[in-house]
């Protein structure tokens, strides 16, 4: 193995323990959350972006999904972040994700 191979090679092992840790540094965080059920709607977006969905609450998690300004989602709960906006964990269709709160509208005036 050459120097440059082991660099990547050294390079690859840090981000995955990075990538470790942070996910063992959420699920705390996951587990200290506030229940919401209700209905939210897509909002703070440009009618031109998308809402990313992500699997896990942080913004340099997975996408799982995007939805479209005005989309109507189930919010089932949201957590607490520090020095952060809170992320909320949504269901809708065959998507389910976290999204940052700011980006949901909670809508009072609905019918089942």
């Amino acid at each position: 193995m050459n120097k440059a191979q082991e660099k990547v090679l050294v390079a690859t092992l840090c981000g995955l323990i990075v990538t470790a840790a942070a996910g063992f540094a959420v699920q705390p965080a996951m587990a200290a959350g506030y229940q919401v059920d209700t209905l939210a709607q897509v909002t703070g977006i440009a009618h031109w972006d998308q809402l990313n969905v992500r699997k896990w609450p942080a913004s340099y998690s997975q996408q799982v999904g995007a939805f479209e300004p005005g989309v109507h989602v189930w919010v089932e709960r949201c957590i607490e972040v520090e020095n952060s906006s809170d992320w909320c964990l949504f269901d809708r269709g065959n998507t389910k994700g976290w999204v940052n709160s700011r980006f949901l509208t909670a809508v009072y005036d609905w019918d089942i």
